[in-house]
C-alpha cells in the first residue's frame, strides 16, 4: 500500500498515508546528541554479539524499576531490532512440525517466522466483540502434543488492544499446567498506552521462567531508523540467541546502541509527551469513525492503530462496477478513491477489518476520515 500511494503521489495525487507503523515524531534531541558523541567518541568498531554491558544493564534496571522484573545482564542480549529479537528466539526454539498458537489479528511478520523455523502456525480467531483478545478457555482449546510457543502483542498491532492483569493471570493459569510450552511476550508499544500501566506476562513467578519479553526503542522513542530491540530470557534461551545471533548479524550498531543507552537514561519525559499526543489523536479518530454509517470500531487502548470491521460493505459496488469483496478490494477502493492508504486486515489474519494508523498530524487525520466517509457513501 505504501508503494502504491507514492505511485499515486508521483502522479501528482494528494494522497494521505495511514499505512505505516512507525510514529511521526522525530528521534529525541538528547538521543541523537548522544549518537554524534558516541562517534566523537569512537564507538565505530564492533560491538559484543549481545550488546554492551552497559546498556544491557540499563535494560535490566528498567525492567525492575518499571515492570518489577528481575533480570541478570547475561539474561539481555540486544539485536538489530526487535524484530530480529523475535525471529532469534523462534530459530532457536522451533523445530520442524513444532507448533506455535497466535491470537489473530496479528503482526504479519509473526507467521512468516514460523514458516521460515519450519513450524506451524495454529491461529485462534479474536473479535471485535471481545477487543480481539482471546479467553483462557481458547487457549486451552489450542493446545495439542506438539504446541511449543505461543506467541502475542500487548499492546497489539493491528488493533491496539491490551490485556489486563486479569486476563493474563488467566492465560499463566492455562500455561501452568502445559511446562513445555514458551511464552514469546512482544512488548515493543508498552509506552503508547491510555491505561497508566502496562502489564507484562512475565510477572507470574509460575511462568517466567518459560516467557521471553521482547522489546526496543523504536516506538516508544520514536527511533524506528536505529534498529535497536532486545529480549530478556532465561539465561539457556538468551545464550542460544547470542550465538545465533553471531553468525548472522553479530553486534548491533555501536552508535545506535549509544543511543539506545541514552533513550533509557534520558527517562520518560518525550515519550509521555508523545503518548499524550496520541491519545488526544485517538479521541479524534474513535469519534470520527463512529460517524461513518456501517462502520464497526471498538476503542484501543494502546499503541496507535485502529482496525475497524468493514465487511457490512462487502457484496457493494463501485461507481465503476467493481464488486467490493473483501479488505484488499477496499484498501484498493479507498486508495484509488478516497486517495487515503490504508491496510487489509488479511495481512493481519483478519478479512473483515482494515488497519490505519494515527501517527500522522491531526489536520491529515480529519481530512483521511471525511474522505474515507464520502468514498463509503458511493458504494452501492
Amino acid at each position: 500500500m505504501a508503494k502504491l500511494g507514492r505511485e499515486l503521489t508521483a502522479k501528482g495525487v494528494n494522497v494521505i498515508s495511514l499505512s505505516f507503523g512507525e510514529p511521526d515524531f522525530p528521534t529525541p534531541n538528547h538521543i541523537k546528541e548522544a549518537a554524534k558523541k558516541a562517534m566523537d567518541d569512537n564507538y565505530t568498531y564492533y560491538s559484543p554479539v549481545p550488546g554492551y554491558p552497559d546498556l544491557r544493564k540499563a535494560i535490566v534496571n528498567k525492567l525492575k524499576e518499571e515492570n518489577n522484573l528481575d533480570y541478570d545482564i547475561s539474561q539481555i542480549v540486544v539485536s538489530t531490532g526487535a524484530k530480529q529479537s523475535l525471529a532469534n528466539v523462534i530459530m532457536c526454539l522451533i523445530n520442524p512440525g513444532d507448533e506455535v498458537i497466535i491470537p489473530t489479528p496479528y503482526w504479519v511478520s509473526y507467521s512468516e517466522m514460523v514458516k521460515l523455523a519450519d513450524g506451524e502456525s495454529v491461529f485462534i480467531d479474536a473479535t471485535i466483540e471481545s477487543d480481539f483478545k482471546i479467553s483462557a478457555a481458547e487457549l486451552e482449546a489450542a493446545i495439542t502434543p506438539k504446541t511449543k510457543l505461543f506467541m502475542f502483542s500487548s499492546p497489539c498491532n493491528p488493533t491496539g488492544s491490551m490485556y489486563s492483569k486479569d486476563e493474563l493471570e488467566s492465560l499463566a493459569k492455562v500455561f501452568e499446567k502445559y511446562p513445555n510450552i514458551y511464552i514469546l511476550s512482544d512488548e515493543i508499544y508498552e509506552h503508547i498506552n491510555f491505561t497508566g500501566k502496562h502489564e507484562s506476562i512475565a510477572q507470574f513467578d509460575s511462568i517466567k521462567d518459560r516467557v521471553i519479553v521482547v522489546n526496543g526503542f523504536s516506538k516508544a522513542y520514536a527511533m524506528t531508523g536505529w534498529r535497536v530491540g532486545y529480549l530478556a530470557a532465561n539465561a539457556a534461551i538468551a545464550a542460544a540467541t547470542d550465538k545465533l545471533q553471531g553468525q548472522i548479524t553479530s553486534g548491533t550498531c555501536s552508535i545506535a546502541q549509544r543511543a539506545a543507552l541514552a533513550a533509557y537514561e534520558g527517562g520518560l519525559e518525550s515519550v509521555l509527551l508523545m503518548r499524550d499526543a496520541f491519545l488526544k489523536r485517538r479521541g479524534i479518530v474513535y469519534n470520527l469513525l463512529k460517524d461513518i454509517p456501517g462502520v464497526k470500531t471498538n476503542l484501543p487502548e494502546g499503541a496507535f492503530y485502529f482496525f475497524p470491521d468493514i465487511s457490512s460493505f462487502f457484496g457493494k459496488k463501485t461507481e465503476t462496477g467493481e464488486v467490493i469483496k473483501d479488505s484488499a478490494d477496499m484498501v484498493l477502493y479507498l486508495l484509488n478513491t478516497g486517495h487515503v492508504a490504508t491496510v487489509g486486515g488479511d495481512s493481519f489474519g483478519n478479512n473483515d477489518c482494515i488497519r490505519f494508523s494515527y501517527a500522522a498530524s491531526e489536520e491529515n487525520l480529519i481530512e483521511a476520515l471525511k474522505r474515507i466517509k464520502n468514498a463509503l457513501a458511493k458504494l452501492q
